[in-house]
């Protein structure tokens, strides 16, 4: 309920940002430019006096961004315009508590008949850079609703200055995370504006790295200012507001965390970046925020090199953006060596030239001056130069070399004739893989600037057992900041990996075809039997059939596969091969009778799949480079390589990885976490075993845990496996069996009869997650042929009662929503919040006309509900019209026909519901507000039996509303006592109805107003 939701979390989170030193504007004073929600009393009085210039002037200013706002680039003009340093500053960051810090609630974005109210608006010199969407604990989809919502906001073109304007947003149901979760549902998380997906993060503090500002503390009149302000001063001395009050609540401590002031200005300058990218040959930006272990780990280098520490290792796993992090550290160190009068001059190192490539792709697409270099002698004479930038442009610049273009003649300048101090940054990418001291290479980048600041960069342990000869740390320093997998998989930043067995009959099948090629081709290496035709055709058919079948399963044709093979002439042979069997086929069903058998598997309508070989020796950079492109836009489905792409390869729909090859220690655990990013709701990225890697994986495994017990000591056990085992699932089992226990799980009936007499929802979600978790483990022990779980638990069975349990939780949830404002809005929030139109036969039209039909139906539904008094008969008559359009229809079996048929009407309803909300907000603005007394005014007026004007009882009902929140506001416990609550209010009724404003009342008239005052403020105090 709105009531529970503003009670329980809003009003408490705005309290929160007040001691966190923002000053509170009431729902009165939000004066602002309504195109942009920019407070321009503030914005031109505060911009003139930091910049020195006039108010006309600011004002100019103001006009220049609010035609900026409507750039199609994300705002992208507007940050730069916002963090920028020099000219005009509309954020002083040198004195950054010289700035204006204001929160409001319920500010309205509106444009045209569009418009949407964020829960909390938080304003720097009057900009809305950043808003906050609170709902309140065990709501039913956690925030998922919320994002969603946003999603679909910030996509429509109204909304588009709002988007760009604003930097920063949270969203929070007042829950702690439930860690592994790759769909965020239940906790607070932060996000930056974009204009397609919104993509939440986990915040977790840092306790090396804590947040400074003190919280202010909150007078009684100010705490008693807000909850008037906002109507709820009935709530004040409730135990659950008390509560939620605190510092340590989810919701309060992200506030914390993002809106602290120093915070703040770290991640307004430093922790957003815009990335450029083509789609459909036009530039397009996505903005990312950083995460918050980017976040630390750049605080981290920041104090380390303070105390004098110059190189240090970054582990952060694989997937959790180290490339993204040299950036922003570039951003953060350039200014960091600014305040010491020093110049720094970064460079990123790399080992291989694909590497090479990408990082500079990487780099320049965050808007960095990349510059390359190609040869020993660029190199040297790169290090000659006095100065950090070469472009003429002043723009950031770092340089993307290949650690064999160091030698032993590639040493910086010291003989400098004039006074400038440079520092050189060198960030090592994959620091745990050949820099070996033995070589000349590191030796060559270590004396080439023995003042160089070193940070080697790993997504994998240094792995002692493989470089014993060497002490890691004496190489690269301590470490400047970890992250490991296991944080990342519980972030939902990275995936857990099923690892997938070969059938049976099919390795007794390749025994046998290798055995027959050793009789014919008499002595050969195994490398080369890997790679015979014979050998290579039935393993890319199992390969093909496979991926396939994995499509068909998840549904999703977008999903990738990746083959590491044995050898370069492996993956030669295998891409000859699906040219000549399956590249050449015309139709989209030959690829699928050729490539698995029809009485397995049906003849679905299933695209052609199409392949791409990536080797060093094949094509050019350039065709590779498009090869690469064209498999993240999912234009190519499978890719055969050998070296390339183990490392570094980001391609989110990449989720079946084929080894045929062992692969030893951290380029292992590099190769395998390339099916580990997130990608639409997958749970697992899942690696098919060809060359038996367990063995390996398991000696990876115990070098890795061994350096994270030296780096974790007893903290060690909180850390679990990248791949989920048998074991575990088998431990999963019985847990769901315990769960159960208690319950008859062989009769469904009786299952059902037992949970009807549920009706403590924790106790009934503790069920649904145990079926839930039993259905995703019945797929992996089909994936992976787990023979040992054969008849360990009855997975159908489990999946029924999974059913029923979420059917009772539904009528829990309805019989609780029965006599409250949420129950006439089932229906709205249900059947009509995510339809999807389908048409046996579709064109343009009937596409457009789904669009315009879903336009409609969305602003109907929204217009509906944002009405606050659904049991005015105007809107219980307009629900029950939009409930008759649909009663006997599955919104999602419209036809054409029925579009075209109640396009008038929705349109009439949604034009009746609009003049409703706009009546009922002219009054609401009567009563300060006040809902309650909108609604009590409304009654009044409707019964007809009330001998006044509407002044009259507006006046009479805003005298009660001023001794009743008086009242409470001095007397804690009035409304524990409703007999004596009601006693005393119908004394004031008495008073200020008969007696001041002369209404004539009866007693049954007098108990009539008493008890819809009574009413109001109790279902506010009950639902708090």
């Amino acid at each position: 309920m709105k009531f529970n939701e503003d009670s329980r979390v809003k009003i408490p989170a705005l309290l929160h940002l007040m001691r966190l030193g923002y000053q509170y504007l009431p729902l009165n004073e939000q004066n602002r430019i309504e195109s942009n929600n920019i407070f321009y009393s503030i914005f031109i009085p505060k911009i003139s006096a930091l910049n020195g210039i006039t108010e006309q002037e600011a004002q100019r200013i103001l006009d220049e961004i609010n035609l900026e706002l409507d750039y199609e680039d994300l705002g992208k003009k507007f940050y730069e315009r916002l963090t920028s340093t020099s000219g005009v500053k509309l954020i002083d960051f040198e004195n950054f508590s010289n700035n204006e810090f204001h929160v409001t609630t319920e500010l309205t974005c509106k444009s045209e008949d569009e418009e949407f109210r964020p829960d909390i608006t938080v304003l720097i010199n009057g900009m809305p850079l950043a808003f906050i969407e609170v709902k309140k604990p065990h709501n039913q989809e956690g925030v998922i609703k919320e994002r969603t919502r946003i999603n679909q906001r910030f996509k429509n073109k109204h909304f588009r200055r709002f988007a760009n304007i604003t930097q920063l947003l949270v969203f929070s149901n007042n829950m702690e995370y439930e860690d592994g979760i790759v769909e965020p549902i239940f906790g607070a998380f932060y996000a930056t504006p974009a204009y397609e997906n919104v993509n939440f993060n986990y915040f977790r503090e840092d306790a090396d790295y804590p947040v400074q500002q003190k919280l202010k503390d909150i007078d009684d009149k100010t705490e008693n200012e807000l909850l008037k302000d906002n109507n709820l001063i009935v709530i004040k001395n409730s135990p659950e507001y008390i509560t939620n009050k605190q510092s340590n609540t989810p919701t309060n401590r992200i506030l914390t965390s993002l809106f602290s002031k120093e915070r703040l200005k770290f991640i307004l300058q430093y922790a957003i970046v815009y990335v450029e990218e083509e789609v459909t040959g036009k530039v397009a930006y996505q903005k990312h925020i950083m995460r918050y272990p980017q976040l630390f780990a750049t605080q981290a280098i920041a104090t380390k090199i303070d105390t004098g520490q110059n190189k240090g290792i970054i582990w952060h796993t694989q997937g959790s953006g180290k490339t993204a992090l040299a950036y922003y550290n570039v951003k953060h160190l350039t200014d960091y060596y600014a305040k010491k009068q020093v110049i720094p001059k970064f460079y990123f190192i790399v080992d291989r030239l694909d590497l090479l490539i990408q990082a500079s792709s990487e780099f320049a697409n965050r808007g960095l001056k990349v510059k390359q270099v190609n040869s020993k002698q660029d190199f040297i004479a790169d290090l000659k130069v006095v100065g950090a930038i070469h472009n003429d442009s002043g723009v950031p610049e770092i340089t993307v070399v290949n650690i064999q273009k160091f030698s032993e003649d590639a040493i910086a300048n010291k003989d400098i004739s004039y006074d400038i101090n440079i520092q050189r940054v060198y960030f090592l990418d994959e620091a745990h893989r050949s820099y070996n001291p033995k070589g000349n290479y590191l030796a060559n980048l270590i004396n080439s600037d023995r003042s160089a600041v070193i940070i080697a960069l790993t997504g994998t342990p240094l792995l002692k057992e493989v470089a014993k000869e060497y002490d890691s740390k004496m190489l690269f320093g301590n470490y400047f900041h970890k992250y490991y997998y296991n944080m990342s998989i519980a972030d939902g930043y990275t995936l857990r990996l099923i690892r997938e067995q070969i059938e049976g009959n099919f390795k007794m099948e390749m025994k046998e075809v290798m055995d027959q090629i050793k009789v014919l081709q008499g002595d050969i290496s195994t490398r080369q039997i890997y790679a015979h035709p014979k050998f290579a055709q039935p393993l890319l058919d199992y390969i093909v059939t496979d991926l396939i079948k994995f499509r068909r399963e998840q549904q999703d044709t977008s999903l990738g596969g990746m083959v590491v093979c044995d050898s370069a002439n492996q993956a030669k042979e295998l891409f000859r091969l699906f040219e000549e069997k399956y590249g050449e086929q015309e139709t989209d069903a030959s690829i699928l009778m050729a490539a698995e058998p029809p009485e397995r598997y049906g003849n679905h309508d299933e695209p052609k799949l199409t392949a791409a070989l990536i080797l060093h020796d094949e094509n050019d950079k350039a065709i590779r480079k498009e090869l690469i492109s064209t498999y993240k836009k999912g234009k190519v489905d499978l890719l055969f390589v050998y070296n390339m792409l183990l490392t570094g390869f980001d391609a989110k729909r990449l989720k079946k990885l084929y080894l045929a090859r062992v692969i030893q220690d951290h380029n292992l655990l590099q190769t395998l976490t390339r099916v580990n990013r997130p990608y639409k709701k997958y749970q697992y990225g899942y690696v098919v075993d060809f060359a038996d890697i367990s063995k390996a994986f398991d000696r990876t495994n115990k070098m890795y845990f061994d350096e994270l017990q030296e780096q974790l000591g007893d903290e060690m056990e909180m850390y679990s496996h990248l791949f989920k085992t048998e074991e575990e699932i088998q431990q999963e089992i019985q847990e769901i069996k315990e769960t159960l226990f208690h319950y008859d799980t062989q009769n469904r009936e009786l299952f059902s009869q037992q949970i009807a007499q549920l009706t403590d929802k924790n106790e009934l979600l503790r069920l649904i997650k145990a079926l839930r978790t039993a259905k995703e483990l019945k797929n992996i022990i089909a994936v992976n042929g787990y023979e040992a779980l054969d008849g360990v638990a009855d997975f159908d069975i489990w999946n029924r009662l999974l059913l029923e349990a979420q059917s009772r939780l539904d009528n829990l949830n309805f019989v609780d929503s029965i006599g409250n404002e949420e129950a006439s809005a089932n229906l709205l929030n249900t059947a009509l919040e995510d339809v999807i139109f389908q048409f046996i036969k579709v064109d343009e039209s009937e596409l457009v006309l789904a669009d315009e039909f879903k336009n409609i139906l969305r602003k109907t539904r929204e217009s509906l509900q944002n009405n606050f008094d659904q049991i005015d008969p105007q809107f219980v008559s307009l629900r029950e019209e939009l409930e008759r359009i649909f009663k006997k229809k599955n919104l999602s079996e419209v036809t054409q026909a029925d579009m075209i048929e109640n396009m008038h009407l929705l349109q009439k309803i949604y034009e009746q519901a609009k003049e409703l909300n706009r009546k009922n907000a002219l009054l609401k603005a009567k009563y300060i507000n006040d809902e309650k007394y909108t609604r009590i005014h409304k009654r009044l007026s409707e019964k007809g039996t009330l001998n006044a004007k509407e002044m009259q009882l507006h006046n009479a009902l805003m005298q009660v509303k001023q001794h009743v929140d008086n009242k409470l506001e001095g007397q804690e416990d009035i409304m524990k006592n409703e007999a004596f609550f009601k006693r005393y209010l119908l004394q004031l009724v008495v008073q200020e109805f008969k007696k001041n404003e002369n209404i004539p009342l009866d007693f049954s008239t007098t108990e009539t107003i008493n008890n819809l005052i009574v009413n109001e403020y109790l279902q506010q105090y009950q639902y708090r």
